[in-house]
Parts: C-alpha cells; structure tokens; sequence
C-alpha cells in the first residue's frame, strides 16, 4: 500500500531525533561500551533505591536496585523490548493477522489515538465514525477542522448499508485524484462501544472491511473493550481479516490491569507505526520505564495462560455487574425507558421516553435527586443537539447502589413527564 498518501503534510515532515537514536543505540549496546553521549541524569543521585509489589494472583513484583536504576531511566520511544516481544507474541497468537505487523508502547491508547489522528487527519478532510462515539475522540478530531461524518450505527454497531449510502457520494475509481475529497479514514470502536455497549458482528466487519478496500481507506480499530467481551468465542477483529495492511489498532490495559498505569499500544504497519513513534520521540518521549518494567515482569510471571486467567475473571466480574444493571433497569426503568443489553464493555446506552433532551434533567435535576449519569449528547458529533440518552456505567457501583441510583432516575423521569 502507498502510505504516503495518508499522511499529512506535518507528519510526513517529522524525522528521527539523533539524541533519542543513540539513547535507542546504547541501550542495546554491551556493557563495555564508554558512552559520553546521552544527556541522561545520573541515576546514582535519585532518592528511590528499590520496590516490591504485591499480585493478587502470582509472586510478587521485585525492582533491586539495578532494576530500579533501569525503570526511573529514559528508555526507547517504541517501549521497552521485553514487553513488545510479550505483547507481539499476544497479538499475533489472538489475531493472527495475515500481514506483517509493527507495534508501540502509548502512554494509554488515547496517546495511540491522538498521535494517529494527527498523522492521518487534515484540515478539512472528511473523516467517517459511527457517533455516538467516545467523547475523548471527538476532542481529539474536533480541534483538527475535519469534517466528520456520521455512519448510522445499531445494536449490532456501523451499519454496512449505510457506509456504502455515505461512501456513494464518491466515485470509488476517482479516490486518488488529486483534490478527491473521498475519506481515508474510518474511526469505530467494534466491542462494547463507549457509550452504547453495541458490538460488531464478524460479517459486518468484512463488510466494513470490503468497502475499505474498494475506497482504499485506512480503518483505526479503537478496541480498548476487546478483553470484555462476555461471550466466547471472541469476535473476530479487524486486524486478523486485514489482508492488505489497513488497519491500525489501539488496544488498551486499562480496563484489564490499571487505568492509573497508562499503558497502551499502537499495532499496524511498520511504515505508520514509525510516525507514531516518530511523534513520540518528539513528545512524550516515552511511556513510563517504570510502568512498562512492572507490567513486563507482571506478564512474563503469568504467561500467556495466566494474563487469559486473568482476564477470565475480570470478565467474570463485569458481566455480573452487567446483569445486575439490567435487572434493576427492569425492575426501575421499564415503562419509562429502553435499552439494549451490552455484550461487552462496561456500559448501558439508555433512552429515556418522552424526553428530548437529557442534558438539563441529568446536570440539573438529576444532582439534586444525588444520582449522576452522562447525558447523552456528549457522545454526538454536534453536543448541542437535543439527545434523548444517558450512559450508565456498571463499573464502579454495587449491585445495591446500581438499584437504589435507577429507582432515584425513574423518579426523576416520572416527574420531568
């Protein structure tokens, strides 16, 4: 594929920081080698001598002090090597994707996805996604002047018919003329979407994918809920049918060992994979050395089969927050809303009926009646537009909470009627 033609003019300009490259080159260097180069601080003089952490479920996490020297060092742009190898591996094993692929390490992926938007996101470029939508992406894209464009989305998540209805506006053999204003890049979250809950199925996704190919358009695959999925087997990604290398996806630790970490990665062809980390050397630098050696050690302890252990009971959990969500819904919101039930993530999209617009009832009355949910216009292209949703999170709260919060909104519904 001709990357090129994706890249926007600021991107396509960034090249490689001399300093961060010899950083890169005397990390993997023998120990005999005499640097006077790397204008890193001395770690003789930090304050922080050594660490042990404890696991719920494995031995304990120790940084001696040669170790420790290590994790409060510069370290390179594209993440520590023992945690890409870890994490190339996993990818590779869930996935198998038919292409040669390339990885970084983000500080979270909204780090992945913010780089990835400015490398690929002109001004005035027409961009697709199917809102509602995170709301952290449309901060990222929104500041970018491009034009997006709303996919009509269900259930079941981007609807195949009306991506080829939008993308039919274009003529598919004219997408690389110069001055087509046809759209390069496709935004969507396929599992558990944030805030609708709404899962892809495997043959929309080949549908989607089809359509990308016939328009040659890069697909980002903003899946930080892959590991919440409550049914198995997992849905297929779009990264394991992407037979040309379009896909570049963004997953996430966040929800699975720690959001407060910030570890996240950036998989997909080597050519854009190196603008992100190109971007990073010129940023952020790199993520944490600290955070990535703790979840390194963390990965390599449990292996493959025990990080899937792991996963299997944080999925175990979420679904039993799930049901208990749904069930106060039906016991509490049943003739003044509907919904779906999500089949991933961690959220209920709600429509409340005879309600326009959530904004006011939840920012003003729902405070005074001390229950708090997101009103749904956050999550819309334009936030200003009358929007009858709320997202509810079944994260945090106990089944008691969760019962006792959606018998205070059915109250409230009742009496904004």
């Amino acid at each position: 594929m001709n990357y090129a033609r994706f890249l926007t003019a600021v991107s396509a300009a960034r090249k490689t920081s001399p300093i961060r490259m010899l950083t890169e080159l005397q990390q993997r260097s023998p120990a005999s080698l005499i640097s006077l180069a790397g204008g890193a601080p001395n770690p003789d003089t930090f304050p922080f001598l050594s660490a042990s952490i404890e696991v719920k479920n494995g031995p304990s996490l120790t940084f001696d002090e040669a170790t420790m020297k290590r994790a409060l060092q510069y370290s390179a742009s594209n993440g520590i090597p023992e945690l890409l190898t870890w994490m190339k591996s996993l990818q590779r094993d869930l996935h198998k994707p038919p292409t040669e692929i390339d990885m970084c390490v983000t500080t979270g992926s909204q780090e992945g996805l913010c780089k990835l938007f400015e490398m690929l996101v002109n001004h005035g470029d027409n961009v697709l996604l199917d809102a509602p939508t995170y709301s952290g992406t449309l901060a990222a894209l929104q500041p970018l002047g491009c034009n997006l464009i709303n996919v009509p989305s269900d259930r079941h998540g981007m609807i195949p018919a009306a991506l080829k209805a939008v993308l039919s506006r274009w003529d598919a053999s004219e997408v690389h003329k110069p001055g087509s204003t046809a759209p390069k890049v496709l935004y969507t979250i396929p599992n558990g979407g944030n805030p609708t809950g709404a899962s892809m199925t495997t043959q929309r996704k080949q549908e989607v994918y089809e359509l990308a190919r016939q328009y040659d358009m890069l697909i980002i695959e903003d899946d930080p809920y892959y590991f919440l999925q409550f049914d198995k087997p997992w849905s297929p990604t779009f990264l394991s049918m992407d037979v040309d290398g379009r896909i570049i996806r963004t997953d996430s630790f966040s929800k699975i060992l720690s959001s407060g970490l910030r570890i996240g990665f950036v998989t997909g062809p080597k050519p854009l994979v190196d603008r992100v980390e190109l971007h990073i050397q010129a940023s952020t630098m790199h993520t944490s050395t600290f955070t990535q050696l703790m979840v390194s050690q963390l990965l390599h302890s449990w292996g493959q089969e025990g990080f899937l252990q792991h996963i299997d009971g944080v999925i175990e959990f979420y679904r039993k927050q799930r049901d208990a969500m749904v069930s106060s819904a039906d016991k509490w919101l049943r003739d003044v809303a509907e919904w779906h039930t999500p089949s991933a993530g961690m959220f209920l999209w709600i429509k409340l009926k005879g309600i326009a617009d959530t904004q006011q009832l939840i920012m003003q009355k729902a405070l005074e009646k001390e229950v708090l949910l997101v009103p749904g216009g956050v999550f819309m292209i334009n936030s200003s537009d009358p929007c009858p949703y709320v997202r509810a999170a079944f994260s945090l709260s106990t089944p008691e909470q969760i019962d006792e919060a959606f018998r205070r909104l059915s109250s409230l519904i009742k009496e904004a009627l």
